[in-house]
């Protein structure tokens, strides 16, 4: 028992001193230039929604982009031309997510009903004055649907306020894998560029990192002090993004499996809704409650720019997949892209 104790205090005192060593951003950015000025102008709008918008999800396109609203629609738009392509009517208006497969032949929605819905979209064209009907309902959930994103257009991945994440078969429309771990209702989840790993965030202040393959949690990140609406993959995969109502987005590192980027300031003191990275990873993205939209430097970890356009709470936000052009939506039923 002796020599396990001397182990054991061995160990800790490592981890102390590489917790001491682990670098944060600013101190690795002392010498990197400042970003340039940049004037950010709002180049569509699209105008359809006639409640509280409170997802949106880009197509592997950049073009097209899918909404959900308290209105009880789905709308699947054009951004480009500002078009509505499609328009579902769902079931429930009590929607709070919505994706669009890699394919952009299948949406998904979910939400207050526990479900999370299917819609194949190459049923429909443009002649067709037929309603989109429900391809694949999705039940297991025991709590509100919080988020999804598909991984093909045979699996989707879902979050949950019932603790969980579930990874689906939507031919068969049954449970693949349940991810179980978070101890309150996780909200948010993002996919990585690989496929084979997922992250979530939770009310319980946690941000995990999930292997799709075996099931098992990889890595927990504390830090936040209140619930985390969002989780983003930075561009390369070794970093996840985070917005909390704590006021503040922090930069979580998988390498190094610590805490190494915070992005906030004393003045700002409404809730982060959701991020967003640049293409590039340079620049982070953030929705308040308070209406604005933040642009933070992710390297100097200060405020690059602050968008106002809104006159409710943003919802929700996205970068296109080509980094063209950045998609905000809120309660105020409108969507706008910035450029």
């Amino acid at each position: 028992m002796s020599e396990i104790n001397n182990s054991k205090q061995e160990l800790s005192k490592m981890k102390e001193e590489f917790e001491e060593e682990t670098p944060t951003l600013s101190q690795s950015s002392t010498n990197v230039q400042d970003l340039g000025q940049r004037k950010w102008e709002v180049c569509r709008e699209l105008s359809g929604h006639l409640g509280n918008i409170y997802a949106m999800h880009w197509a592997e396109d950049s073009q097209h982009l899918v909404s959900v609203s308290q209105d009880g629609k789905l709308l699947v738009w054009n951004a480009q031309t500002s078009k509505r392509i499609h328009t579902i009517i769902l079931r429930s208006s009590w929607i709070m997510a919505c994706a669009y497969s890699p394919s952009q032949k299948m949406v998904a929605s979910g939400g207050l009903d526990n479900v999370c819905s299917i819609f194949n979209l190459t049923t429909h064209d443009d002649e067709d004055e037929t309603p989109i009907s429900v391809f694949r309902e999705l039940n297991g959930h025991t709590g509100y649907v919080s988020c999804c994103r598909f991984l093909d257009d045979q699996q989707i991945l879902t979050s949950s306020g019932d603790m969980s994440c579930i990874l689906w078969d939507i031919d068969s429309g049954s449970k693949v894998t349940e991810f179980a771990g978070h101890n309150s209702d996780v909200m948010s989840v993002s996919l990585h560029t690989n496929k084979n790993l997922f992250a979530s965030g939770s009310i319980d202040k946690t941000v995990k990192l999930w292997d799709i393959r075996s099931g098992n949690c990889e890595l927990t990140f504390d830090g936040h002090k209140k619930d985390i609406n969002w989780v983003e993959f930075f561009p390369n995969g070794n970093a996840i993004g985070s917005g909390s109502d704590d006021s503040t987005c922090r930069l979580f590192d998988i390498r190094s499996t610590a805490e190494i980027a915070q992005y906030t300031d004393e003045d700002i003191v409404s809730g982060v809704s959701s991020v967003a990275f640049s293409l590039s990873g340079r620049l982070l993205f953030a929705g308040y409650t308070d209406c604005s939209i933040r642009v933070w430097d992710v390297l100097k970890q200060k405020e690059h720019a602050k968008l106002e356009k809104h006159n409710k709470r943003v919802s929700t936000l996205g970068v296109s997949k080509d980094g063209s052009a950045l998609c905000t939506a809120g309660y105020d039923s409108e969507i706008f892209i910035w450029a």
